[in-house]
């Protein structure tokens, strides 16, 4: 057993370099994934994000993910701070699970690891295990004793989607000796946990009341981690102030709309943004050509690498049309395919494609490739340098969703010159404004209803405007001066903080 007392020393030594002065809160953010350590999804990205600005603000801010098998310690100088962290389990044959809690720093932001051989290590995968209940119960509780441990005590503890829903739970009730207050962040409600929740019978119904189940209890992969984090949070935001605003509707509720109806004083909507350091077209080396608002003359030469990459016709006076993202029905996947069939009969378009996911729908689109193939080409499975190229060298990208939290892909499309064609829902409502030929205001396309006509009629508008170099030329900088940055987002949640340790010390 280590040195608990020097392990925490070496600890403070390496991560004393925050100003003290400017410190306001602390903060534990607490997730699934984190970039770069662990990326499944647009998640990890905003947890790193948000954070760094975070601290840009003043606040010291770290993070806690799972130790992972594929996090190269190496590469991240990863280093054990507390061996040997003992996580009640409320099982009486295996009391407790065993971890060790391991630290590294990535752009000046401090982040824990909580390391299980059997729960996390030997694991391929971030999700879709039949015990995610328990990884996430484990992560839950290890966050908790984490702070036990003196290590690191947060003023705030910032959960993150259905996986750390359930700590506002515990907090509530086997840790409520911790004066901590909590914020809960829904970027998907519809993913409330491994199972179907929403139509469950009355038998296996989780009314959000009884007492967290034991980790190895089957009743814990009944009871809804998200609802839990909605019930018991000091404080609840969405991704947007528009999806914040629909999921108190039964049709994008997925079955927690009039709960969160009755909690709408403590519910807000704050939109997600992207890294304007890191998504730089005149700075990144994944592109072709580098370039800015004032030489987009130069992005031709993405495009024509774009077309090169995936063997279609070089061609500068063809529109591109593009999609990048999971494949899924939440996307609108299905949509997009059943329309480009109808527009590849009759204009002279070309589409590509990056993203994996569902098996159907990857199915589906080698077939349009098949049935098209001087016009499409695809790519389905997930990559994570192809996007950039994309995002460079697409005229459009598509963003047909049923629903939509925030969405990031659009925003990292505009800020390389690709103009979105969105459906008005959720986030892209927020974020993308259609473009008005008369007062040349706007970043994109825009449609209302989810059928093939509304998608067709944006695509066949977009094809007519793009041959208008002036008219293109001005929505893309429109687009590319579209200001997503961390900045003002950050300061709302400085704003949610201090709600929250209010309501919390009220409620206390």
């Amino acid at each position: 057993m280590a040195n608990t007392k020097k392990i925490i020393e070496v600890l403070g030594n390496l991560i004393s370099d925050q100003p003290t002065a400017a410190k306001k809160y602390k903060v534990l953010v607490v997730a699934a994934e984190a970039s770069p350590y662990a990326e499944a999804g647009g998640v990890s990205m905003v947890i790193t994000h948000l954070s760094k600005e975070l601290r840009k603000l003043g606040h010291d801010v770290r993070i806690l993910i799972p130790k992972y098998g594929s996090i190269d310690e190496k590469k991240y100088d990863i280093q054990l701070v507390y061996e040997g962290l003992q996580v009640p389990t409320g099982d009486e044959n295996t009391p407790h699970l065993i971890c060790n809690v391991k630290q590294g720093k990535v752009d000046g932001i401090p982040a824990y690891f909580l390391e299980n051989q059997e729960y996390y290590e030997l694991r391929a995968n971030i999700y879709g295990y039949s015990d995610d209940p328990t990884r996430w119960a484990l992560l839950s509780k290890g966050a908790l004793e984490l702070v036990k441990t003196g290590i690191f005590t947060p003023d705030i503890i910032h959960c993150n989607d259905w996986q750390a829903g359930i700590i506002p739970n515990y907090l509530k009730t086997e840790y409520r000796d911790l004066e901590i207050a909590t914020v809960y962040t829904i970027h998907n409600l519809a993913i409330q946990g491994i199972q179907e929740m929403i139509n469950v019978s009355e038998m296996d119904f989780d009314d959000g009341k009884s007492l967290p189940a034991s980790f190895f209890d089957p009743r814990l992969a009944k009871q809804n981690f998200m609802k839990r984090g909605i019930i018991y949070a000091d404080a609840l935001n969405a991704v947007s102030k528009t999806y914040s605003k629909e999921i108190l509707l039964p049709e994008h509720g997925c079955g927690l709309d009039k709960l969160l109806s009755e909690l709408r004083s403590k519910l807000h909507g704050i939109i997600n943004g992207i890294d304007y350091e890191q998504l730089n077209p005149a700075t990144d080396v994944l592109i072709e050509k580098n370039y800015d608002i004032t030489t987009l003359d130069l992005r031709a030469k993405n495009k024509s690498a774009l077309q090169k990459e995936f063997d279609l016709p070089v061609r500068d006076d063809v529109l591109l049309l593009g999609y990048v993202g999971r494949l899924d029905w939440q996307k609108g996947v299905d949509l997009m395919l059943d329309t480009l069939r109808h527009v590849l009969k009759d204009f002279d378009i070309q589409f590509v494609q990056v993203g994996g996911g569902e098996g159907g729908l990857a199915d589906s689109l080698r077939r349009l490739e098949y049935d098209f193939p001087k016009n499409v080409a695809v790519h389905p499975h997930l990559n994570f340098t192809l996007p950039r190229m994309l995002f460079a060298g697409c005229d459009v990208l598509l963003f047909p969703s049923r629903f939509e939290p925030c969405g990031i892909v659009q925003l990292e499309a505009m800020r390389y010159g690709a103009i979105p064609i969105a459906r008005r829902v959720g986030g892209l409502t927020d974020t993308v404004f259609d473009f008005n030929v008369d007062t040349k205001e706007g970043n994109g396309f825009i449609f209302k209803d989810m059928d093939v006509f509304s998608l067709f009629g944006q695509i066949v508008r977009a094809n007519e405007l793009f041959r208008n170099k002036a008219l293109w030329r001005r929505i893309q900088k429109n687009a590319m001066r579209a200001d997503f940055s961390w900045g003002y987002s950050a300061k709302e949640y400085e704003k949610l903080y201090t709600k929250a340790l209010a309501w919390h010390r009220k409620g206390s």
